[in-house]
């Protein structure tokens, strides 16, 4: 019979939070507390909850600290699910998040089979969304930038002639 660990991870920044549900409807499910979000700290703990040779399966929510949790999971031989927030099953009212009861739930609802993974990308694919992500940002901020400098110029009397304004032509023309 398969006795899986079930862990969930409440990643963060800095520290990740870590609950282990034992297979079986029945099984325990305990806090076992925090650790660096460092490669170390992981690899210790997957040697720690390895050692009695049953297999694990971590989960945790997907994040702005991507997926290099996962990475180094898989690395390791160890299963490992992202899930979606929106997708982990809620209470109605239950509105009270702490890392120890989001770490304990992933953990119990991964052990129930009732988180819904997502696609996880790989490092060259993550990085071209980055970079994708990034330039729309960018883009989005210098628009801005040419509106709340138009709107100056204009203010202070400077009115662009005729064209588009932000060609080089036009730049030397403000000033």
């Amino acid at each position: 019979m398969d006795h899986t660990r079930f862990i969930g991870l409440d990643v963060h920044k800095e520290r990740i939070s870590i609950a282990v549900a034992e297979s079986g409807r029945s099984g325990a499910v305990e806090y076992l507390g925090e650790i660096d979000n460092d490669l170390g700290a992981i690899r210790k703990l997957c040697e720690r909850l390895g050692r009695q040779g049953k297999p694990l399966a971590f989960c945790y929510e997907a994040g702005p600290c991507g997926y290099g949790v996962h990475r180094q999971l898989t690395s390791l031989g160890h299963r490992c699910e992202v899930v979606a927030p929106s997708l982990i099953p809620m209470k109605p009212g239950d509105r009270v998040k702490t890392d120890r009861r989001d770490a304990t739930l992933l953990a119990r609802l991964h052990r129930a089979g009732e988180l819904t993974p997502v696609w996880v990308p790989d490092a060259d694919h993550e990085a071209m969304r980055d970079l994708v992500r990034l330039r729309s940002v960018v883009r989005q901020v210098v628009t801005r930038a040419h509106q709340h400098l138009q709107g100056f110029l204009l203010r202070h009397g400077r009115k662009h002639g005729r064209g588009t304004a932000w060609r080089d032509r036009g730049r030397d023309a403000h000033c």
